[in-house]
Order: C-alpha cells, then sequence, then structure tokens
C-alpha cells in the first residue's frame, strides 16, 4: 500500500479498522415459502412469451414428492446440461444441490459434442443424467449399448422435455445389468414446476413406439378433459389438466392468461383449489 510520509495522514487497516461489529446470531430469514423463488420464460408453441412464476414451496416439494422414488443422495453426482433458461436446469441444479450430490457444469463445447459429454461422464463418474430424448439419442452413437456403455457409474437417466418413443431404448433396455442405468420418463410443464408424471421404463415398454408418461408424482393430480372440462373415459384422447401442489403462481403481468390457464378445481375437495390447463393432448390407457 502507498504511505505519505508525513504526520497529518492517518494509516488505515483496511482488516482491522474496518471490520464492522458482526452480530453473534443468525440473521433473520426473510423468505417464506410462497415467496417468488425464480422466474422463467416460456413461449410453448404459441411464440409469445411469458413469464411463469415459480414459488419457494412449489420448487421444495418437487424434491418431496420425487424423493422415495430417486432416493437421491449425497453420493450422486448430477451433470448441469441444460441453459437455465430451460427449466430442466431447475430440476439438474437443485436435485444436487439439496441432497447434497456433487454438480458438474458442461461445458457448452461438452454439451455440443455426444464423444466430450461421454467421456466428461466417465471422467466425473456421473450418476444421474437428465436429457432431452433426441439429445440422448445422440449421445448414443457414442456409448454402443453395453453395461458401461454409458459410463459404470451411471444409476439413472432421466427424459423429459419431448416425447420419448421408448422403442429406442430397446437395445439398452434389454442389456440392463441388475436394472441399471435406470431409465426414466417425465412428463413435465414449466407452470406446475418441471415435472408433473414419472415412469420406470422395461423392456415390456420398448415393444411400443407410444409415448407412455406414466402416472403423477405423489402430489400432483392428473386429468384428460373435453372441451367443456369434463372427464374422458380410458383410450379417448383429451386435454391433459394438473392440480395439485405443484401448479406455479400464475403468469406475470397477465391476470388474463392466469385466469384462462389456472382455472377452479372442478373436483376439488377444498375450495380454491386450482387446476391448470395445458393444452397438451394425452390419454388414459387401460392400464
Amino acid at each position: 500500500h502507498y504511505m505519505q510520509q508525513d504526520a497529518t495522514v492517518r494509516i488505515v487497516l483496511a482488516d482491522q479498522d474496518l471490520q464492522p461489529a458482526a452480530p453473534e446470531h443468525d440473521p433473520p430469514r426473510r423468505t417464506a415459502p410462497h415467496n417468488l423463488a425464480y422466474l422463467i420464460y416460456t413461449s410453448g408453441s404459441t411464440g409469445q412469451p411469458k413469464a411463469v412464476l415459480v414459488t419457494h414451496q412449489n420448487l421444495a416439494r418437487l424434491f418431496q414428492a420425487t424423493a422415495a422414488q430417486f432416493r437421491f443422495g449425497s453420493s450422486d453426482v448430477w451433470t448441469l446440461f441444460h441453459s437455465y433458461a430451460f427449466d430442466f436446469s431447475v430440476w439438474e441444479i437443485w436435485g444436487a444441490l439439496i441432497f447434497g450430490g456433487r454438480l458438474v457444469i458442461v461445458s457448452h463445447a461438452d454439451s455440443r459434442s455426444s464423444e466430450s459429454l461421454l467421456h466428461l461422464m466417465h471422467l466425473q463418474q456421473v450418476t444421474v443424467l437428465n436429457q432431452t430424448p433426441s439429445a440422448f439419442g445422440q449421445l448414443t452413437l457414442a456409448a454402443e449399448p453395453a453395461p458401461d456403455g454409458l459410463g459404470a457409474s451411471l444409476r439413472t437417466a432421466i427424459f423429459g422435455g419431448e416425447a420419448l418413443d421408448p422403442s429406442t431404448l430397446r437395445s439398452w433396455l434389454e442389456r440392463q445389468p441388475a436394472g441399471r442405468p435406470e431409465f426414466v420418463n417425465m412428463y413435465g410443464i414449466t407452470e406446475t414446476t418441471v415435472h408433473v408424471t414419472c415412469l420406470a421404463l422395461t423392456r415390456d415398454h420398448a415393444a411400443s413406439s407410444a409415448s407412455v408418461v406414466g402416472g403423477p408424482i405423489e402430489d400432483l393430480e392428473a386429468y384428460i378433459l373435453d372441451r367443456r372440462g369434463r372427464l374422458m373415459p380410458p383410450g379417448a384422447m383429451g386435454e391433459i389438466c394438473v392440480a395439485g401442489d405443484g401448479l406455479a403462481r400464475g403468469y406475470g403481468n397477465r391476470p388474463d392468461l392466469t385466469a384462462e390457464r389456472f382455472i377452479p378445481h372442478p373436483f376439488a375437495l377444498q375450495p380454491g383449489d386450482r387446476l391448470y390447463r395445458s393444452g397438451d393432448l394425452g390419454r388414459v390407457e387401460a392400464d
């Protein structure tokens, strides 16, 4: 540091003299479960961006509701493969951190090269991989369908963001040693906090090309409704609608759109419950 040879100059030692008196107690908690955790813009198929308002409670319950299914823990190694502008990244980031695991941030270059991503997975001993079906299809071109083709450490591969054709996984599902890695298909909506349904895939599913998404996770309800909001019978096509604790607050500065898509729950047990109209089409199979 600089010192002047002048008796009138005051020497300040920043590491000693400028230290404020620190409190001996924890700072007050100012965040409540109903406060916003994040805001993500989504356009769906409309091309008109809208901000989805997701709360801390929405996010926390996602991992509580899926904990028994996945058994995530401190020994897990996740990849942050997706952009933080895509809510699949919310699952990747907090899935690792909430359970005390390790998060490997995939560089842009590695995310664009299947060979580089595969090398990274082996090097970092990744245990949980999240991919869109199309991205995983490219990855499997670099990894032959063998027990350790995706890395001997990989225990769970989770699909989301797109419709999955299970028949593309036939060679992998038929060679799974002791069920590892487990392949899981999840259908999700930004407005209902990342994931709605969950299905652990077996070789039986690979016999069909139909995109089966399973049933709703623990604290959500899923319905197939017609245009008048009536339940459709098994096998009939209708709109996928979702209720439960995952529903976001709504759309930022769009009360009209919020009222249109987040409607009163027609089968609610509690007053004030809401139902989200996804606009996606689906049907309930016989099983």
